[in-house]
């Protein structure tokens, strides 16, 4: 299907890949860029947002929208979903051999599930890329690649990087501690497997929580090596008014780390509030930052994933007529409701590396 100089087409297994209708342009895109879905979500979530950046950057990016975790099936578990990305980026490389970059883009549970992905995808530095790839003329790249291709943006959107276990990560818990102990129990009985990886009660033949290995290269599985690897780490979170992913867990945070904002006055991006350069932070200089009012294990996951640097982009939609939706409009999930946060679409494409 052709529309405003944008082609898309969708697969019967529901994935849609989005690529500019001039042959020029097509031709000349070599940048893969995989849009990842959040809990319940699907492949349309990111129609706008794909059909932007191939808009903005016709000669330059192929997006692929993934469909392996969907609906009932992003109740399977973060490692689950994780595997069936992975499966999945090496069947669009195939199809695509002239792909010589590649960028994550990913809303809330997809953020890990992406992560995860990335871990079973990362080659070594002196590593050939994979055989089936069909990416023949790839080069070993000194830093190691993402399945053969150069690793560029890894970008998360409203992601919950340190769980939703407790002390407000889940914000219509209100804070209340009885409730966030019994979402703990009870949350497996809704969100099954991936309910367990965002509450940290998983207990995988005695292994830690995944989302506690998914801070090192764990078991085969080079987690943080592939996200070392990109060069951009960038999260996008709401400071309020998400519902879903509080501010703490989504910035990669601790309490007393959580910048003061404003109204932005910006008129490119109006609900961009506050932006930081985070850099990579050993464990030494993490303990001098420590708050001695998070739990150990938060506080371990916040250590692990500070030892890269972030560019983190706060995001405030409270003065918007869709805030309570904020989680969805961060995003533009669907084009019409949540077209609010375009500018939010528009700062990351402004910003991408291709």
């Amino acid at each position: 299907m052709e529309k405003n100089d944008v082609c898309t087409s969708e697969s019967f297994d529901g994935s849609r890949d989005v690529w500019s209708s001039k042959s020029s342009d097509s031709s000349s895109a070599d940048h893969l860029v995989v849009m990842v879905n959040g809990i319940l979500g699907s492949s349309t979530d990111w129609k706008f947002a794909s059909e932007q950046f191939v808009k903005e950057l016709p000669d330059k990016v192929f997006v692929h929208c993934s469909e392996r975790n969907v609906s009932k099936h992003t109740l399977d578990g973060v490692d689950v979903m994780g595997e069936r990305l992975a499966e999945e980026v090496i069947e669009v490389i195939r199809r695509k051999p002239n792909m010589r970059k590649v960028s994550f883009i990913s809303h809330s549970v997809g953020g890990l599930v992406a992560r995860y992905a990335i871990g079973k995808l990362y080659r070594p530095p002196g590593n050939e890329p994979i055989q089936d790839s069909g990416n023949k003329e790839s080069k070993v790249d000194s830093i190691g690649t993402i399945c053969g291709l150069e690793a560029m943006n890894f970008v998360t959107v409203a992601t919950p990087h340190l769980g939703s276990r407790g002390n407000k990560q889940v914000p219509f818990l209100f804070g209340v501690t009885a409730f966030e102990k019994l979402a703990s129990v009870v949350i497996h009985w809704i969100f099954r497997r991936t309910g367990r990886h965002l509450f940290l009660t998983d207990d995988d033949e005695g292994k830690p929580p995944l989302l506690k290995r998914m801070i090192e290269d764990y078991d085969g599985y080079y987690f943080m090596s592939a996200l070392r690897t990109f060069k951009r780490r960038v999260i996008y979170s709401n400071v309020g008014y998400d519902h879903i992913v509080g501010w703490r867990t989504s910035s990669i945070r601790r309490n007393n780390e959580l910048p003061k904002w404003e109204d932005t006055l910006n008129e490119k991006y109006p609900h961009v509030v506050y932006e930081e350069l985070c850099k990579a932070c050993d464990a030494e200089q993490c303990d001098l930052l420590k708050d001695n009012g998070s739990d150990k294990i938060e506080e371990e996951l916040v250590t692990g994933l500070s030892s890269v640097s972030w560019e983190k982009v706060d995001v405030s939609f409270h003065s918007s007529r869709q805030r309570f939706a904020a989680h969805s409009v961060i995003q533009v999930k669907d084009q019409i409701s949540h077209i609010e946060g375009a500018d939010v679409i528009l700062h990351i494409i402004d910003h991408f590396l291709t």
